[in-house]
């Protein structure tokens, strides 16, 4: 009889995605204290990022460290964003947090022609999207778990609620991001995932031929070390 994956093997691919969920989470904190200050009681996106670290369990000595890296204490960077299209005319934003820029371009662009898109100018793709505050909540398609969702968000403030794929997402303004996630939980609704991005005016449908490349495109960007996040106007089916 074979013998199926080890429990080291087990535990190393499982500590191997760890330490990547914790690269892209450490970035994130240190983006958002470059953005503003050191304090999170202060700056409201380096809250964010680091409840969503302690949601993943990261020790707090790593976000402090985060913190310091990113107060200009400890190391240097920039936050920088690319614009193109991916396969199937799908329209993408890249963001990034390098110290090498060079480096950084020559990755995503070669990821992208590899793959059958193309890296834009500034402003090329930006038009399509709209940056506002999303926070996602699981009502499973049930009716009255969307009903709640929605009246607890209208109550809060928010702008729409998108009901898709068994999640109910509650839209507003970005300056008005916490305040709303502050209500919503006050209500008893406690967000899947929360953040302050780009969401796309409209969805790209994406063809059956081009779909593998767009989703292999995608890993690709997420595993390379210097992307911070990716949006783009795909219609991806539902998991």
């Amino acid at each position: 009889m074979g013998r199926g994956p080890s429990i080291e093997g087990r535990k190393n691919a499982e500590d191997a995605k760890r330490a990547k969920v914790f690269t892209k989470l450490i970035r994130e904190i240190t983006i958002a204290t470059r953005a503003g200050v050191a304090d999170p009681a202060l700056n409201p996106r380096l809250r964010t990022a680091v409840d969503k670290a302690l949601s993943a369990n990261m020790p707090k000595d790593t976000i402090e460290r985060a913190i310091k890296r990113g107060s200009g204490a400890d190391g240097a960077g920039e936050e920088l964003r690319y614009e193109g299209y991916g396969p199937g005319g799908v329209a993408m934003i890249i963001e990034c947090f390098t110290d090498n820029p060079t480096r950084t371009v020559a990755e995503v662009r070669h990821a992208l022609t590899k793959h059958g898109g193309n890296l834009g100018t500034s402003g090329s793709v930006a038009f399509q999207f709209t940056r506002c505050g999303e926070l996602a909540f699981a009502t499973g398609g049930d009716a009255a778990a969307e009903e709640k969702v929605l009246e607890a968000a209208l109550d809060a403030g928010a702008d729409d609620v998108v009901n898709e794929h068994g999640e109910s997402t509650v839209l507003c303004a970005p300056d008005q991001f916490e305040a709303i996630q502050q209500k919503l939980a006050e209500a008893g609704l406690h967000a899947l995932h929360a953040g302050v991005g780009m969401r796309p005016n409209n969805r790209t449908a994406v063809p059956e031929e081009t779909l593998e490349s767009l989703t292999d495109l995608l890993e690709r960007l997420d595993a390379l070390d210097d992307v911070s996040e990716v949006y783009h106007s795909a219609l991806l089916p539902s998991a």
